[in-house]
């Protein structure tokens, strides 16, 4: 059914009533103006298409940050299925220069579960640096880590993919962002880039800074984050010129190289589109992952605090384990959030794909899943139940 209410249009199919009003509840308490889109699959099936905001609709294409993510890991499970990457294998058998200052005995699994200790270099990144997966890559490839390897965790947020991408590129001599292109998003056709092309950027609605009312710009600056501390430096703070992620978003040369961490480019539908694909096929497609490489990839394989968020046990092989923050979900659930407070997600018992994008920085979590994805959640699991 069509719906179109202020800010909120779309389409939702019957059933998903509860979902439209959500959104458009949780959006009505929110001051910033969000700018926002919501995508539901099940089994395939598209069954909530909404977007809000006044210069926002269906096909805006938004900096997605580490939603990109899921889309460089969903390579790497590819990759590990097929039998060409071996989970078991050090990374410097595949990459000898990594070795250094002690990362010679790393696993592909370890890096994968962000416990390499390489969560940032020595003095930061340039802006230049960052934007480019091989550039990060090689200067990592020299750093010595910031806890010994394999020992802990901590989350790698612009270097996780520049890590596991220079793995995939010395073993099949393409890059993450390729492999990408013509395995997973060219077959279906998915709004969801790493590596936005020239000619889609007129489509591309910037990002937008946090909005913050008083009371919450005196908590963040009551918050403000050590350069030198674990976050600090995983988030480029320690630069010469500290990381700011709105303009790091807002850079053409940022989005044309589709830096894997956090330099997606997409539409929920897109988002959506990709984790549908993943584990229930489009299109007459089978899925793309076996329910053994799904199961591998969500769990955690190691359980402890994340030295860098504080957070315990979130983290599967390149994914977020979701099933601990999001209630509803089944075990096998595994995604990734991204800043400004999108989230995209698979939850293989009930062959749902969910994805939520939003323009605007949110409070009090500009680095991952705003709260509203509780409720929207909520109410997705709610409607699957009702049915």
């Amino acid at each position: 059914m069509a719906y179109q209410a202020g800010a909120v249009q779309g389409t939702v199919a019957a059933g998903f009533e509860g979902v439209r009003d959500e959104f458009a509840a949780v959006l009505g308490e929110m001051n910033d103006s969000p700018e926002a889109q919501l995508v539901v699959q099940v089994d395939g099936r598209r069954v909530v298409d909404l977007w809000a905001g006044e210069a926002t609709d269906a096909d805006t294409l938004m900096s997605v940050f580490s939603i990109s993510k899921g889309a460089a890991h969903l390579v790497v499970a590819l990759l590990v299925q097929d039998g060409v990457l071996d989970l078991d294998r050090e990374v410097s058998s595949y990459w000898p220069e990594f070795g250094a200052h002690g990362k010679d005995r790393l696993t592909l699994r370890e890096l994968l579960a962000q416990r390499s200790g390489v969560i940032g270099v020595d003095g930061g990144f340039t802006d230049e640096e960052l934007a480019d997966d091989r550039v990060i890559a090689a200067r990592l490839a020299a750093q010595r880590p910031f806890w010994e390897p394999g020992s802990a965790y901590g989350y790698h947020a612009f270097v996780i993919g520049a890590l596991t991408g220079e793995v995939v590129r010395r073993v099949t001599g393409r890059s993450i962002q390729e492999i990408f292109e013509e395995r997973i998003r060219a077959p279906y056709g998915l709004d969801f880039y790493l590596g936005l092309p020239e000619e889609l950027e007129a489509r591309r609605a910037e990002a937008l800074p946090l909005r913050p009312t008083p009371e919450e710009a005196e908590r963040l600056a009551a918050g403000s984050i050590d350069p030198e501390s674990a976050l600090g430096i995983a988030f480029n703070l320690n630069a010469p010129v500290p990381t700011d992620l709105v303009v790091f978003a807002n850079s053409r040369a940022v989005r044309a190289l589709g830096q894997s961490s956090s330099a997606g480019v997409g539409t929920a539908r897109g988002v959506a589109g990709m984790y549908a694909a993943a584990i229930a096929g489009l299109d007459g497609r089978a899925p793309l992952l076996k329910p053994e490489t799904i199961t591998e990839f969500a769990r955690p394989q190691f359980h402890g605090t994340d030295l860098v968020t504080g957070n315990e046990d979130v983290f599967g092989l390149g994914f977020e384990e979701l099933s601990g923050l999001f209630r509803p979900l089944g075990p096998d659930a595994f995604g990734h959030s991204g800043a400004a407070g999108s989230l995209g997600f698979a939850d293989p018992a009930p062959g749902l794909a969910y994805a939520y994008t939003r323009r605007r920085f949110g409070f009090p979590s500009p680095y991952g899943a705003g709260p509203e994805n509780h409720q929207l959640i909520a109410a997705v699991y709610r409607a699957l139940q009702a049915g």
